[in-house]
């Protein structure tokens, strides 16, 4: 019964050879419960995704066995490979927005796992006995319903982590054999791709303990000379957030100075917050979708519609601070997740802080992996 807490996996820098890896799947990992015509679809937190979802519960009525629990995730995929920003549209408060997204931009499920079958508990068992009933119990099932690919052979898995990124995969994921389903905890290895980028920290947002640095805020030029918000870098302990209040001070910008002061995105950093308004320009600015999404107003500031009472609001710096961050992919012209700070560059000059520098996978057909 729900809700239950997904198998974990931890971070690791070499595939290992543990007789089973997978594609690592970028979407909303999810728990699959049927019985009968009940279908509920759990999130990671334990939060149900049902209402989001009506054709991924449909797909799961019409392939899936009538009773079973299924581990997975909710991927959605637009020209040839996966969209992670189209995915968290989904996620509407409307019910008619929902059913119309659901038509536009249908989703898809693909498994790796099941914990039960009809009257059976297997989650005592193997993996490799949890496999092979996977894919029996799925063998008739068609899209948008899907089991994952595996593969034994560390070759074919290297190859897969170097050109399945081309399709919006975010690396591999390697299982150990042997053991039951272990939930909530870290048995599984991850193996996701790193990079690295100098870009400009044009701002930061303040920690919510208090007033301490929370996100540092980047930025890249794009071709025609604008400074497009790209991420956020935040992984920092507290004694850090301390000493970069420090180290930014000199490049901070008074309050209500942002615009005059010819800040890219001044627009947005002095922006009153009155209601019924949106901030200028928050397509460009920090608070645009793939960030923390579009803001509403809320109080006379603007706050997350995916992280209710976060406010969107940040301290503006001179655009004139580089830093060199850690990545693993990019979601459109966005860091799909949070980056990692390494170090300052005061040898950069900012302007030549460009997505030029970036990486670009190899286009991949995501049908080619899933068949």
């Amino acid at each position: 019964m729900p809700p239950v807490e997904p198998m974990l996996a931890k971070s690791v820098a070499t595939i290992p050879d543990t007789g089973h890896v997978e594609p690592k799947w970028d979407g909303f990992r999810t728990i699959v419960f049927r019985d009968g015509d009940e279908v509920e679809l759990g999130s990671r937190t334990g939060r149900p995704l049902t209402r989001y979802f009506p054709d991924v519960v449909a797909a799961v009525r019409e392939h899936a066995p009538t009773r079973c629990v299924l581990d997975g995730e909710i991927v959605l995929a637009r020209d040839g490979r996966l969209d992670f920003d189209a995915l968290q549209l989904r996620l509407h408060p409307a019910a008619s927005r929902v059913a119309l997204l659901a038509e536009q931009t249908p989703a898809a499920l693909v498994t790796f796992d099941v914990l039960a079958l009809g009257d059976d508990d297997l989650s005592e068992l193997d993996f490799t006995v949890r496999r092979a009933r996977l894919r029996e119990a799925l063998a008739a099932a068609r899209a948008p319903l899907h089991v994952t690919p595996a593969t034994s052979d560390p070759a074919i898995a290297a190859r897969w982590f170097a050109t399945f990124e081309g399709a919006g995969l975010d690396g591999v994921v390697a299982k150990p054999l042997t053991g039951g389903y272990a939930r909530g905890r870290r048995v599984m290895f991850k193996v996701k791709h790193e990079r690295t980028a100098d870009c400009v920290v044009a701002g930061f947002r303040w920690h919510t303990s208090g007033p301490v640095v929370g996100s540092l805020l980047l930025g890249l030029y794009d071709d025609h000379g604008a400074l497009r918000s790209v991420g956020v870098a935040a992984s920092f302990p507290m004694a850090r957030r301390h000493g970069l209040l420090d180290e930014l001070e000199p490049y901070r910008i008074p309050e209500g100075g942002a615009t005059a002061a010819g800040h890219p995105w001044g627009a947005w950093a002095d922006w009153s917050g009155a209601a019924g308004t949106e901030p200028p320009g928050w397509t460009d600015g920090p608070g645009r979708p793939g960030d923390e999404a579009r803001p509403r107003v809320s109080r006379g500031s603007a706050t997350s519609r995916w992280a209710p009472g976060k406010s969107l609001s940040f301290v503006p710096l001179r655009p004139d601070l580089v830093a060199e961050v850690r990545y693993d992919h990019l979601e459109g012209q966005r860091f799909r997740h949070t980056a990692h700070f390494r170090r300052w560059r005061p040898d950069r000059d900012p302007v030549g802080c460009t997505f030029a520098q970036l990486d670009e996978p190899v286009r991949y057909d995501l049908s080619d992996i899933l068949g």
